[in-house]
């Protein structure tokens, strides 16, 4: 049973990301797996990571994770993007697309568990944020963007339990 050990505010600095989206249509067996495996057998990060600068990692902590971005707006197809956070006004590559984000304050949830079980938590992570006095905040078209960050070591190097630690972040208000 997946359980979060932390839970708190981090400030961001403005971004901008850079990845591929996918919808509905890509999922397979419900996730996204396949097409994260497709990004390690192509080694699609490589040139996000040559972009990503130590001024930028510095400035905000995790920085060179990588990324599962999600936008939700009712009426709309769901979005998934796999991708990077990098500084903003980088120039993007041929084959990605970009999303550019303000500054803003984030709610992260620190959630430990076996891997399998620690995907699709979001619902947990905002009771926690809402009990921890946070309050997610939508964008200006009414879009609530969110996303898994996979942190090394947490996430890739499991425990002596062979569990995990993933960021479920939401952008909240200030």
């Amino acid at each position: 049973m997946p359980e979060i050990i932390k839970c708190y505010r981090q400030k961001v600095p403005a971004a901008r990301f850079i990845g591929v989206k996918y919808g509905d249509g890509d999922r397979v067996n419900g996730g996204f797996g396949v097409k994260w495996s497709e990004w390690f057998q192509n080694n699609r990060f490589a040139p996000l990571e040559t972009l990503c600068t130590s001024e930028f990692s510095g400035e905000y902590e995790d920085g060179g994770a990588y990324i599962g971005l999600m936008r939700c707006r009712n009426s709309e197809p769901f979005e998934y993007w796999i991708g990077m956070f990098l500084p903003a006004e980088t120039a993007v590559p041929n084959g990605y697309s970009f999303h550019d984000f303000p500054a803003k304050d984030l709610g992260v949830c620190w959630v430990k568990g076996k891997e399998d079980t620690v995907y699709c938590q979001e619902d947990l992570c905002c009771k926690q944020l809402g009990a921890d006095g946070m309050k997610i905040v939508n964008d200006e078209q009414d879009a609530c963007w969110f996303f898994e960050r996979y942190a090394c070591p947490r996430f890739t190097t499991p425990n002596e339990t062979c569990e995990v630690i993933l960021d479920i972040c939401f952008f909240i208000t200030e």
